[in-house]
C-alpha cells in the first residue's frame, strides 16, 4: 500500500465536495477513551478466539461467543444465518441502514507463530483431521467488530438509524455470504442496507488505514482437476498411462497461458497448491487429482485463462492417450468493487483522523474475498485495510529487505495492540460518518 503524491492530490479534489460531518478530532478522543475501558476485554476475546479457531460452516463456539457479547451490548441477535452466521440489529431511531460484517472462520493448518496464545486446534477437513489457525487475521476482524458495536452503543446519542452486524461464516471457501444472501438476510433485517463497511489486517505498520476506491480485490475461481490414467508397476511404464506425468505436464504447460496469452499489462496468477496422487513409489497410480485457483481483476481475462486451462487440460491428456479428465471449475469471490461516492466520503474521515497513517492503496489487491457478494447484492461499501505488525518491525523489515509474514503464512501474527484498536477507531468512524445526525 503506497501513497503516491498525484493519486492522493486527486483523491483529495475528488472529496473537496464532502464536508466531513463529525468533528473528528473530538469524536476520535472519545472513542480512545472508551477503548481505553474497553480494550482489555477485547483483548482478551481477540486471544480466546486465536486460540479455538473453527473452519467453515464448522464456527459454532465462535459464533456463540459474538452472539453473547451482541446481545449484552442490547443488539437483537440472529443465529443460524446461512448455517453458522449470526446477524446482530440494534435500532436508533429514523435513518440509515448501515452494514458491517465480520468473517468467523479460521484455516486448515498448523500454526507456528510460537505465540502463547497460539491455537493447537484441529478439525475435520475433507475427511481428514489437520489443525486450524486464524491465519488470515479473522480473529483481529472479530475483535474489532465487537468493539465498534461497543463504541457505536456508547455514542448512540450521536446517530440515528439501523446497525446491521454480521458474522459470516466461511468467507475461506468464498461461500459464506451466498450462504447468508441466499437464507434471506436481507428479509430478515426489513430489506437491503444503505451501507456497508468491512475491514482486514495484513503486513504493514499497525496504525495504518488504507483504501482503495473501484477495484479492490480479484476474482478467484477453483480447479479441480482429476487425470484419468491406467496404473502398473513403476519398473514398467510403458504399460500404463501415467497421471502423474500428466498432473505435472499441466501444472507448468498452464503457465504458458499467463505468459503467452494474457495480456502482460493485466493481472492473471493461475495456481497448482496441491497434487494428489498415489500410495507407494514403485506404483504407478490410475488417477491424479490437482487443486488450484485462478485470480483476475478483469472479466475478459478470466475467460481467457479458463479457456486456456481447459485446452492445457485436453492437450495433456491427448498426448499421454489418456481418457479425458474431469474438470471442475469453481467460482469463487469475485472482484471487491469500492463505491466511489462512499470511498471519497469515508476518506475524508480518515484523513483527518490517521493523518500520514491514512493511505490511497494504488493498485488491486491479488487476494480475493466474498464480501463482493454484498456488493453485487446492491449495497455501497467500502472495504478498507488496517496494518498489523509494529511499525519498527516493519521499517527493520524494509531495511534488510525481507518480507513479514503475510495473511496464510503460518508465522502470520499481527501485534493486538494498536491493530485492534485502529480497526475500532476507523471502523466506528466510517459508520457515524454516514450515520451521524
Amino acid at each position: 500500500m503506497k501513497l503516491l503524491a498525484a493519486t492522493a492530490i486527486a483523491a483529495f479534489l475528488a472529496t473537496a465536495a464532502y464536508a466531513a460531518p463529525l468533528n473528528v478530532p473530538a469524536t476520535l478522543k472519545t472513542i480512545d477513551a472508551q477503548l481505553n475501558r474497553d480494550y482489555p476485554s477485547l483483548d482478551a476475546l481477540y486471544k480466546d478466539i486465536h486460540a479455538h479457531p473453527e473452519l467453515g460452516f464448522q464456527e459454532v463456539e465462535t459464533a456463540k461467543k459474538l452472539a453473547a457479547q451482541m446481545r449484552a451490548l442490547g443488539f437483537t441477535v440472529t443465529e443460524g444465518v446461512g448455517k453458522t452466521g449470526l446477524v446482530a440489529v440494534f435500532k436508533n431511531g429514523e435513518g440509515p441502514k448501515i452494514l458491517v460484517r465480520t468473517e468467523l472462520d479460521g484455516l486448515p493448518m498448523q500454526e507456528k507463530t510460537g505465540l502463547p496464545y497460539a491455537s493447537q486446534g484441529t478439525a475435520t477437513y475433507r475427511d481428514e483431521k489437520t489443525f486450524v489457525a486464524h491465519s488470515c487475521g479473522h480473529d483481529i476482524h472479530m475483535a474489532a467488530w465487537v468493539g465498534t458495536a461497543k463504541q457505536l452503543v456508547a455514542l448512540k446519542a450521536k446517530w440515528k438509524g439501523t446497525l446491521v452486524f454480521i458474522a459470516q461464516p466461511s468467507e475461506e471457501t468464498t461461500g459464506g455470504a451466498r450462504a447468508m444472501l441466499a437464507d434471506g438476510l436481507f428479509d430478515k433485517i426489513g430489506g437491503k442496507p444503505d451501507y456497508g463497511f468491512a475491514l482486514h489486517v495484513g503486513n504493514g505498520p499497525a496504525g495504518e488505514v488504507a483504501w482503495k476506491a473501484g477495484v479492490l480485490t480479484s476474482t478467484s475461481d477453483g480447479l479441480d482437476i482429476t487425470f484419468n490414467g491406467r496404473g502398473g508397476h513403476g519398473s514398467m511404464p510403458a504399460t500404463t498411462i501415467d497421471p502423474v506425468l500428466m498432473a505435472a505436464r499441466f501444472t507448468v504447460d498452464v503457465q504458458s497461458v499467463i505468459s503467452r496469452e494474457k495480456d502482460p499489462s493485466a493481472f492473471g496468477v493461475v495456481t497448482v497448491g496441491s497434487i494428489q496422487a498415489g500410495s507407494a513409489g514403485n506404483i504407478i497410480p490410475d488417477k491424479a487429482r490437482i487443486r488450484g485457483t485462478v485470480r483476475t481483476q478483469d472479466n475478459a481475462v478470466r475467460e481467457r485463462i479458463l479457456d486456456g486451462v481447459q485446452r492445457t487440460v485436453k492437450a495433456v491428456t491427448d498426448m499421454a492417450g489418456a481418457p479425458p479428465a474431469d474438470v471442475k471449475i469453481t467460482p469463487g469471490g469475485k472482484m471487491v468493487v469500492n463505491d466511489q461516492a462512499l470511498t471519497d466520503r469515508t476518506a475524508v474521515v480518515f484523513k483527518a483522523a490517521f493523518g500520514k497513517n491514512a493511505v490511497v492503496q494504488d493498485r488491486p489487491g491479488s487476494a480475493s474475498e466474498d464480501y463482493s457478494e454484498f456488493v453485487i447484492a446492491g449495497v455501497p461499501s467500502v472495504y478498507f485495510g488496517i496494518g498489523g505488525y509494529d511499525p519498527a518491525e516493519v521499517a527493520k523489515a524494509k531495511a534488510e529487505g525481507r518480507q513479514l509474514p503475510s495473511n496464510h503464512s503460518p508465522f502470520f501474527a499481527p501485534t493486538p495492540e494498536p491493530t485492534i484498536r485502529t480497526g475500532v477507531e476507523a471502523m466506528t468512524l466510517a459508520v457515524l460518518n454516514v450515520a451521524g445526525k
